[in-house]
């Protein structure tokens, strides 16, 4: 009896393993991959240049007792970028700061005025105006979907506006009483504001175009401003 068992129990297993060996085998199979989800935090630095346009008065840079005009100013610019910002899930929080050199002019004929009269001794100038460096320092909030950001942005401005005029007229420029001098320059103070996008082509660089309405403050009924439209790279470290 205890033969019999042994033979049935030997020829069971003989028969599984026969079935085994028949089985194909298995592959392995890797682990699937993963996605890299792009992230936005950083501090980073860039370049931009791009196209500006609008109006200037640059009879206020000559005195502050003219009534006020307007020129038509157009031109390029070309500058470097600063900035940091935080990513929390769909939400970008940051700051940034640019400077960029400019070439934004305009020339028109004027005769100026006061309190809607004209001068005392007439003067009749050929005043060409030029914004030769642009500044901002703002605070950007957007929206980030994976390697696409879309932002809003605004701040402070800070603009450099230069004015040189020639005499056309019976006086010479820099006529006492007149004008103390017919060239002038300064900074003015102002406010930026905007709308762009931003698009991460590599997991540390990203490509922007973004639009920027600056204004400079104190410039009154006759606002000067410049309307402008920025290409840019920025590197994220």
């Amino acid at each position: 009896m205890k033969k019999l068992i042994i033979a049935v129990a030997l020829a069971a297993v003989s028969a599984a393993s026969a079935s085994a060996a028949d089985l194909p085998m298995q592959s392995y199979k890797s682990p699937p991959v993963v996605a890299q989800v792009y992230n936005w935090t950083g501090f980073y630095v860039g370049v931009n240049g791009g196209y500006g346009w609008g109006t200037q008065d640059p009879l206020t840079l000559f005195a502050n007792r003219f009534d006020r005009t307007n020129f038509s100013i157009k031109g390029g610019m070309f500058g470097g970028t600063i900035g940091a910002q935080i990513q929390q899930g769909y939400v970008m929080l940051g700051v940034e700061g640019d400077l960029d050199w400019a070439n934004i002019k305009g020339n028109a004929i004027s005769t100026p005025t006061i309190g809607g009269g004209p001068l005392q001794i007439p003067i009749t100038l050929n005043i060409a105006t030029n914004t030769s460096a642009v500044g901002t320092a703002r605070l950007r909030a957007g929206v980030a979907m994976s390697n696409w950001l879309f932002y809003a942005t605004g701040g402070v401005a800070f603009v450099k506006n230069s004015a040189n005029g020639t005499s056309i007229g019976p006086v010479a420029c820099g006529t006492l009483g007149v004008f103390p001098n017919c060239s002038a320059s300064s900074w003015r103070p102002g406010v930026a504001m905007g709308l762009g996008t931003e698009w991460g082509f590599a997991q540390n660089w990203s490509a922007k175009l973004e639009y920027l309405y600056i204004e400079a403050l104190g410039s009154g009924v006759s606002t000067d401003h410049i309307d402008t439209i920025r290409a840019g790279i920025n590197y994220r470290f």
